[in-house]
């Protein structure tokens, strides 16, 4: 108890002020940077739109979680409930030794899993004690599940136990190794789905961060609360593509690749129908949609009638269209496939981004899909050099790209994409591909030859990414294994990691 007179420590979530009431600073000048870019919105809708009831139930309050006066606050520990970070120890030290006898009683609790206790001399009801993941690079997606089950599993207890308010600290310690954007990501799209799903009992929801936190926290909260429409317009480009189910669960490939029985094939066997349909896509493509009538555009190159400068400001508003399109479209049925992620960085320091050629079912997916999503992942990793690593392990017919695909690939993406691109490793190759790739970086791309290297095993490429810096599937492991020691007097160890 507070002496008489004296001022409360405890901080009234009522008195905070909400997401939709602070100001934007930075919107009018962030509308303006991407006015140029940026098709109409009602072409391409946010997935997380302008919501009003929802931006008044959120609370960003820089401070100690601790002392928040609200229904329940949220604690973050590892599975024995008796971790040593600043909040647990701060939700510790004011609420008494009653919480640690408490704890004691809950046998611990597992990563993802929520388990609650009285508040004790909190102002807080309630304490919300969940465990965050440990982050592994080579189980991200784990890592990224469990961190949704704790949102979520926070939000259903916080339900149903008619819970009016609940303070989020950052579930992702520091020493759980878990990076606080992409935790921050999975946080706000998580709770934004689980207000507009399932949120009406619930009245507030406060973010509690350091000093630390708070401009990661304040720059990404637009993505997923846009205050105005204009800040939704302008958020959307920013939103990443994989952005979970309607629930925000992050998407599970084995839960989500359905094969259909005859790929392509029409229902109905009405030969008038199928006519109409037929004639119907006539002009719809996409490549028709998006590019305009494409041999006038070359006849006007061809014939000089257009200048170097002209060509290129209308090849950069195209790729912002295929951008803007790409940040707008739901891409986690292609994001599931894992067939395209980021990794760590080679001998020179560059980004690794890694493409699974046996992960693409290009006979079963929609490319045009495919194609977005690449813009998607690949547009911020291209503004500085990097590489890319290919592996072609066991894939068979339906996971090879044709060379009209990749020639239009090619054609679409923004001059970053090749002039930084300082290395393309072609694992596992077999004869075909490598007489294939030849003929086409000698006759259809320029500048792609000299950066082509075939590799043949996995210790050649350790020559220039450690393996430490790689994530690899296990089915290339184990193909790796198998072959050279199969074939120990064909490996030829030709390191690649003075390639500049």
């Amino acid at each position: 108890m507070d002496p008489l007179g004296a001022r409360s420590q405890f901080v009234e979530v009522q008195t905070l002020s909400t997401w939709e009431r602070q100001p934007d600073s930075e919107g009018e000048e962030t509308e303006k940077e991407y006015t140029d870019s940026l098709v109409s919105q009602e072409a391409f809708p946010s997935p997380f739109p302008y919501r009003e009831d929802i931006n008044r139930k959120i609370v960003l309050y820089n401070g100690d979680v601790a002392l928040l006066n609200c229904t329940a606050i949220v604690n973050t520990s590892n599975e024995t409930l008796t971790d040593k970070n600043p909040i647990s120890e701060s939700i510790l030290l004011h609420a008494g030794p009653e919480l640690r006898d408490e704890l004691l009683k809950l046998n611990g609790c597992r990563t993802g899993e929520a388990k609650m206790t009285k508040g004790f001399n909190l102002a807080a009801r309630f304490i919300i004690h969940t465990v965050g993941p440990k982050y592994k690079a080579k189980y991200r997606t784990a890592a990224e599940s469990s961190l949704y089950s704790c949102y979520r599993n926070v939000m259903q207890l916080a339900k149903e136990q008619a819970m009016a308010s609940v303070a989020f600290c950052v579930v992702s310690t520091t020493k759980r190794g878990y990076a606080l954007e992409d935790a921050t990501h999975i946080a706000f799209r998580t709770v934004r789905r689980f207000l507009e799903n399932h949120g009406k009992s619930i009245e507030m929801v406060v973010f509690a961060v350091t000093d630390t936190e708070e401009p990661t926290y304040r720059k990404l909260l637009p993505l997923y609360y846009p205050r105005s429409e204009e800040e939704e317009r302008a958020s959307l480009p920013l939103i990443p593509a994989d952005i979970g189910n309607s629930e925000g669960e992050p998407v599970v490939p084995e839960r989500q690749i359905r094969i259909a029985e005859k790929p392509g094939s029409l229902e109905d066997d009405c030969e008038e129908e199928t006519l109409d349909s037929d004639l119907g896509q006539v002009g719809n493509h996409a490549f028709a949609r998006m590019e305009g009538d494409v041999d006038k555009q070359r006849k006007l190159i061809l014939q000089g009638q257009l200048s170097d400068a002209t060509i290129h400001k209308q090849h950069q508003r195209n790729y912002n269209r295929w951008l803007c399109r790409a940040r707008a479209e739901d891409l986690s049925d292609i994001a599931a496939l894992k067939a395209l992620y980021q990794t760590g960085v080679d001998m020179c320091g560059r980004t690794v981004m890694v493409l699974v050629g046996r992960n693409i079912p290009v006979t079963l997916i929609d490319m045009e899909k495919a194609l977005l999503y690449f813009i998607h992942v690949m547009d911020h990793i291209t503004v500085k050099e990097y590489a890319m690593v290919y592996f072609h392990t066991l894939t068979g017919e339906h996971n090879h790209l044709d060379s009209e695909f990749l020639k239009k690939l090619y054609e679409i993406v923004d001059a970053k994409f090749k002039k930084n691109l300082r290395a393309f490793y072609f694992v596992h190759p077999s004869f075909r591909s490598k007489v294939s790739t030849w003929f086409f970086t000698r006759f259809t791309v320029s500048g792609m030859k000299e950066k082509v290297h075939h590799v043949e095993t996995l210790q050649q490429l350790f020559t220039c990414i450690l393996p430490e810096q790689i994530d690899i599937p296990p089915f290339i492991l184990e193909y790796d294994a198998r072959t050279t020691s199969l074939f120990p007097h064909f490996v030829t160890l030709q390191p690649y990691s003075k390639i500049n």
